[in-house]
Formats: C-alpha cells, sequence, structure tokens
C-alpha cells in the first residue's frame, strides 16, 4: 500500500510511519511543524520508500500519485500545546480532517481518524465504552480539543454514510514513549524529566485522579490492526490498567533514583477524575490488548529523555 500519515513529525505520528515502513508498505509524511519535530523522522529521510511534504492540512492538501489510505493524524494533543494554539487545533479538527477526508474520496483511499478519550470529558461512567456519548465542556478551555476531536468523528462518519468513504476511527487512551516532547505537559514526560533534572514533580490536586498508560509500541499495534481491519466505528485503544497520578509520580521517583519533592498543584479546569478503556471491542474485533506493563515501558522510555536532558544541560554549560 501507499499511505499518507498526516502528523507524521510527531509522537504517534513518526511511531506510525515506522510501523508502515516496517510492513512494507509506502509512506507520504505530511508535517508543519507546529507540535512535530523533523528529529523524529530523521532516520526516514532518503529511503526510497518515504517521502515527505512539509504542508499545514488546514489548507487544501494534494498528494501526487495514487493513495490506498490516508492516516489523519495532524493535531495539537497535549494541554500545553491545544491550550496556546486553540485555533490551531479546532482548524485542523474541522478543516483538517474535511482536507483529509477529501483525499481519501477523491483517491478511492481507506481513511483513518486519530480521535481520543478525551470525547469522554470527565466522564460519568467508568470504564469508557465505545457506546458513552460523553461528559464534555464545550465552552470550557479544554473544549478546542475535545469538541475538535468530536466534529472529526462526526464528519468521518458522515463521509463513511453519504460518500461511501472506508472509514476508521481509533480513540487514543494516554499513550507514552520515546520521541514524547520533553515539555509537552503530558504527565509521564513530565514527571520523567523532572524527576531527572531534579525538579519537583507537579502533582494536580491531590493526585487521586486515575489515568491508564499505554506504550507506544502496543498502541501503534492497536492502530495498525484497526487500519487493516472492517470496523468503521470508533474504537479504543489504550491500557486498561488503571492508576493513580500519585502512584505514577512514586513509581517513576523509584525507576529514575531521583530525590525530587511532590509539589501539589491546583486541578485545572475539566481535568477528568477518571480516565481507563473499555477494550473489549478491541479484543474481540482485532484480537489487540496491550502487552508492555507500565514499568516496562518507563524503562524504554527513561533513557530517551534523560540524553535529552543531558543534551540541554551540555548546551547550557
Amino acid at each position: 500500500m501507499r499511505v499518507l500519515i498526516t502528523g507524521a513529525a510527531g509522537f504517534l505520528g513518526s511511531h506510525l510511519c515506522d510501523r508502515f515502513l516496517a510492513e512494507g508498505h509506502r509512506v507520504v509524511g505530511m508535517d508543519n511543524f507546529i507540535t512535530g519535530h523533523a528529529d523524529n523522522i530523521a532516520h526516514l529521510q532518503g529511503r526510497d520508500d518515504f517521502a515527505f511534504i512539509e504542508h499545514d492540512v488546514s489548507r487544501f492538501i494534494e498528494v501526487p500519485g495514487d493513495l490506498d489510505g490516508v492516516l489523519h493524524f495532524a493535531s495539537p494533543a497535549s494541554p500545553v500545546d491545544y491550550l496556546e494554539k486553540p485555533i490551531q487545533t479546532l482548524k485542523v479538527g474541522s478543516l483538517g480532517t474535511h482536507n483529509a477526508l477529501g483525499v481519501a474520496k477523491a483517491k478511492g483511499a481507506r481513511f483513518m481518524m486519530a480521535s481520543t478519550s478525551e470525547v469522554y470529558g470527565d466522564p460519568l461512567v467508568h470504564p469508557q465504552p465505545e457506546t458513552y456519548w460523553g461528559n464534555v465542556n464545550p465552552v470550557g478551555p479544554r473544549g478546542v480539543y475535545d469538541e475538535a476531536k468530536r466534529f472529526s468523528e462526526a464528519i468521518t462518519m458522515a463521509y463513511h454514510r453519504h460518500h461511501g468513504v472506508p472509514t476508521r476511527i481509533v480513540r487514543i487512551f494516554n499513550t507514552y514513549g520515546p520521541r514524547m516532547r520533553p515539555g509537552d505537559g503530558r504527565v509521564v514526560s513530565n514527571f520523567i524529566v523532572q524527576a531527572l533534572r531534579g525538579d519537583p514533580l507537579s502533582v494536580y490536586g491531590d493526585g487521586s485522579q486515575t489515568r491508564s498508560f499505554c506504550y507506544v509500541d502496543d498502541l501503534v499495534d492497536g492502530i495498525y490492526r484497526l487500519f487493516m481491519s472492517d470496523r468503521a466505528e470508533p474504537t479504543n485503544v489504550g491500557n486498561p490498567t488503571e492508576f493513580t497520578v500519585r502512584e505514577l509520580a512514586d513509581l517513576v521517583l523509584r525507576m529514575t533514583g531521583s530525590t525530587s519533592r511532590i509539589d501539589s498543584l491546583p486541578l485545572p479546569q475539566d481535568d477528568p477524575k477518571v480516565r481507563r478503556p473499555d477494550i473489549t471491542l478491541a479484543r474481540e474485533v482485532l484480537g489487540w490488548e496491550p502487552r508492555v506493563p507500565l514499568e516496562e515501558g518507563l524503562r524504554r522510555t527513561i533513557p530517551y529523555f534523560a540524553q535529552l536532558v543531558e543534551h540541554q544541560a551540555a548546551r547550557t554549560l
């Protein structure tokens, strides 16, 4: 297959490029580097089976040649990014998804949209199945991301029903691993970088809120299986093992050997109290479930951030 992956220089997008290339497909990557980074795909440059187009998908997308698949993963995806770039976040979720769907329709390609567990908001149902409609504040600060993704899902299903575009929607839960940005505000990268630097770990509220952390290799495997399946409706992909934020902080401190203290900060508005996927559908339809436990995933991730922190320290000398 020849596939277009938007957001190709981002954390997940770059790992997806690796997976599709490893499976023998050809990849056209697209990114405007608002939150992605060229370093994430530097190892792919010069390959015959990889091409890159620098472009903002909120504008009309043109890709020469045939395409068998379009995977739309372009979007700011961390609170720091979408709170700093609210308009871009809404535009990539609306105009960007529309443009990516247009390419898929024109090329007769399969389309996959990267949605998020944020469509469930601060959930009143736990764990969250795909049938749950969510509890989202549409006008709160986080609404720019939540509603952008909810719109993206709606227009994707409209293209499926009205135009017959073969679509896939993956609802992604908290994911971590190498190539995350150290300052992106996500809890795993925040804690690791703070611990390695000896800075206080920022725990919002009392740390009793829960999250479910999926290692990136597991997540990409689930995404790839969903893309190759026939399921058009939204599908949860994430790790159903639940941890409190305080448990994660304690684990990071232990694994890094850090003596950092833990600082309690005010809980952000609309921050979900619980977050855990019901992956019954992924197990039954895709034969997928995560294999990497949190401690093993952190063991694979910490050296990546240790190298970044070391390089940053060296530059300041």
